[in-house]
């Protein structure tokens, strides 16, 4: 039986302003403000993050999609493939194995962790969330990587979707906060409009932009709380809880 379930995280063990080098929360673990605002965990991946600038998930790993499925009973704890592939050391723990053929199909389950796979075929083992419709060979799965795993400052080539605004200073392969919700400062790529959408951009990383044609490729953000001057930093209310 699965218990993984959980409320909003009610004491932080982390302060919002802490970088740090151990895992004090679950990657994705929610915390609200009780002034609107709210907060999820993350792993940096790549360069360090900056303060008021928008980030997001690492870089989809097309080689873990599409996995040919192991036949797998109901209550078995891992889903394993005959497909190989290149991946460190519990790179997908936390992450997702989520069934896109038949049989199973449109199932997800957890993953808890997994060894060093070099061109080899891996076994997910699952946590506490246990295999609930038989697979077969036919089944297909993609591994995905927890979105809160490995966050970067957002590309102006959109490589993952927007996952949160840095607070503070995070150490690269430290652990900390993004914010995800209410009022937050964000350097702007063009003049914000009061009450108008924003959206990341596509010509400064970590930055926001104004609603442009663009708005359902580059991906919404949140709403101008004020205007804002090009190149400035300020007043955006996040819509991505």
């Amino acid at each position: 039986m699965s218990n993984f379930l959980s409320g909003p995280v009610v004491v932080a063990a982390q302060s919002l302003n802490v970088t740090s080098v151990d895992q004090l929360h679950k990657l994705g673990e929610v915390i609200f403000a009780n002034d609107g605002r709210a907060y999820r965990y993350c792993e940096v991946g790549g360069t360090d993050l900056i303060a008021g600038n928008l980030q997001q998930s690492q870089a989809q790993d097309t080689d873990t999609q599409d996995l040919t499925a192991v036949a797998a009973a109901v209550d078995d704890l891992a889903i394993v493939s005959t497909t190989t592939v290149t991946v460190t050391a519990n790179e997908y723990a936390e992450g997702f194995a989520l069934i896109s053929v038949t049989p199973g199909v449109g199932r997800q389950y957890k993953i808890k962790g997994h060894i060093a796979y070099t061109a080899a075929a891996p076994t997910f083992n699952l946590d506490n969330d246990s295999i609930r419709v038989a697979l077969t060979t036919i089944s297909r799965f993609d591994a995905l990587a927890n979105p809160y795993k490995g966050v970067i400052v957002a590309p102006t080539s959109r490589t993952g979707p927007p996952v949160g605004v840095a607070v503070s200073p995070l150490d690269d392969a430290d652990f900390g906060w993004l914010q995800v919700l209410g009022v937050t400062t964000v350097v702007a790529d063009g003049a914000l409009v009061i009450g108008e959408p924003v959206i990341r951009s596509d010509g400064v990383a970590g930055a926001v932009e104004p609603t442009t044609t663009t708005f359902t490729v580059q991906g919404f953000v949140g709403y101008a709380q004020t205007g804002v001057a090009t190149t400035e930093y300020g007043a955006v209310n996040l819509k991505l809880l």
